[in-house]
């Protein structure tokens, strides 16, 4: 008997064996269901959070640098303590690097305060009010959905125009048009001239709750403090370190800097907070990783202990077939199918529950996507579980001396 033949005949026993066993073989699973259900939750989160993720970060540019007072991350509390002594940015030191850069695109002073809008009798809190220059649209990436954005001169006057986001538009105006209507911002009015397009949020913050004023009439009319940050957009990514570096010189000098003086400023980029989630993501995937395994490793000892119990109770009928002429790799191929079709089973069922809670959490929690990487990684894992799971009973039954065997009872 060859190879195929031999696998075709173990395939129908186990199958049989299966069938005749249902119980038995469908409590066996409930430890890989466990199992399966954990590892592949745990990667549909983390996938669809790195989805949300990089999709959100994505506002920020690759290319695109944010001076400011402070470091993002890993900053101890003696280094924030440093920064806070750090000299504001102000307008001036956005103006005069505009002037001496040339490897940036585009230069944008940013100052932003917290504010409620009002229209009418309807009003939004919490709305974040930007002051800010006509080369912000360049250095966010935003797009426009109705009317303009802010002109040259437009940012160089105190004029009280701005641009709503989405949200603002949505809350106030709930299907009237914007363009032209006059909104109050601590009680002073702004004529909307544009609408953002809808952006999304940004690590739980809406991007679409925002008003865009013109920066100077920011600093006039709500608060003349320091600018929040300037973002310096590269022009060009194969020049990414050139222009950051050019940058780093440029604001030494602005801010009279003596050579060996440390920097009082800092400059962020996308791939810190890039960084940083994934290193947070990789230590959650450690943790699920191993209560994966904790699981998987209990739904094997139960595997393997129902093989050895249904080992001995076939222990004839292994005889028998060694008897007529079956070899031991036919005995041994026969029992690894039948733990790995438990394990199969389980994990198919898994896989159908980690599909339903995918769907609930994607459609009440956050964004999460089970692939079909995730599924077939899931269906190998439940394989590979049975196999090992089953190796032993199975290496048992094949060494068994059929004449021994035959006289069991």
């Amino acid at each position: 008997m060859n190879f195929l033949s031999e696998l075709r005949e173990g395939l129908g026993i186990s199958w049989d064996a299966l069938r005749a066993n249902k119980m038995r073989s469908a409590l066996a699973t409930l430890g890989i269901v466990i199992g399966i259900v954990t590892v592949t939750l745990m990667g549909a989160a983390i996938n669809g959070l790195n989805r949300a993720f990089l999709h959100s970060v994505s506002a920020l540019g690759a290319d695109v640098f944010h001076v400011s007072r402070f470091k993002w991350f890993n900053n101890s509390y003696e280094d924030w303590l440093n920064m806070r002594k750090r000299p504001p940015i102000r307008l001036a030191d956005a103006e005069a690097l505009a002037k001496q850069l040339t490897l940036a695109a585009a230069v944008t002073p940013e100052i932003e305060g917290g504010e409620s809008v009002k229209y009418k009798t309807r009003s939004a809190d919490n709305v974040d009010i930007i002051g800010t220059t006509e080369s912000y649209l360049e250095t966010s990436g935003v797009g426009m959905a109705e009317g303009r954005f802010l002109t040259a001169a437009d940012a160089g006057a105190t004029r009280p125009i701005c641009i709503i986001g989405n949200d603002v538009a949505t809350n106030l105006f709930r299907g009237e048009t914007p363009l032209g209507k006059r909104i109050k911002i601590a009680n002073q009015s702004f004529q909307v001239v544009g609408v953002l397009e809808k952006q999304g949020n940004f690590l739980g913050w809406s991007l679409d709750n925002r008003v865009i004023i013109p920066i100077r009439g920011f600093m006039a009319d709500i608060w003349n403090g320091p600018l929040s940050q300037i973002e310096v957009k590269a022009g060009s990514l194969v020049r990414l370190d050139d222009a950051q570096e050019e940058l780093r010189q440029a604001m030494r000098r602005v801010r009279h800097l003596r050579p060996g003086q440390p920097d009082d400023f800092s400059i962020n980029q996308q791939d810190q907070l890039v960084k940083l989630f994934h290193e947070q993501t990789a230590t959650i995937a450690v943790i699920g990783l191993f209560i994966t395994s904790l699981a998987l490793f209990v739904g094997g000892i139960g595997i393997m202990n129902i093989m050895f119990v249904s080992v001995v109770e076939r222990t004839r009928e292994i005889g028998v077939r060694k008897a007529i002429g079956a070899k031991r790799r036919a005995i041994l191929l026969q029992f690894l199918m039948e733990s790995a079709g438990i394990c199969l089973f389980g994990g198919l069922i898994g896989l159908g529950i980690a599909w339903l809670a995918t769907w609930l959490v994607t459609q009440w929690l956050f964004p999460a996507s089970l692939s079909v990487d995730i599924a077939l990684l899931a269906i190998l894992v439940s394989l590979l579980t049975g196999v090992v799971s089953g190796f032993l009973p199975a290496w048992r039954a094949a060494q068994m001396d059929p004449v021994e065997a035959l006289r069991s009872e």
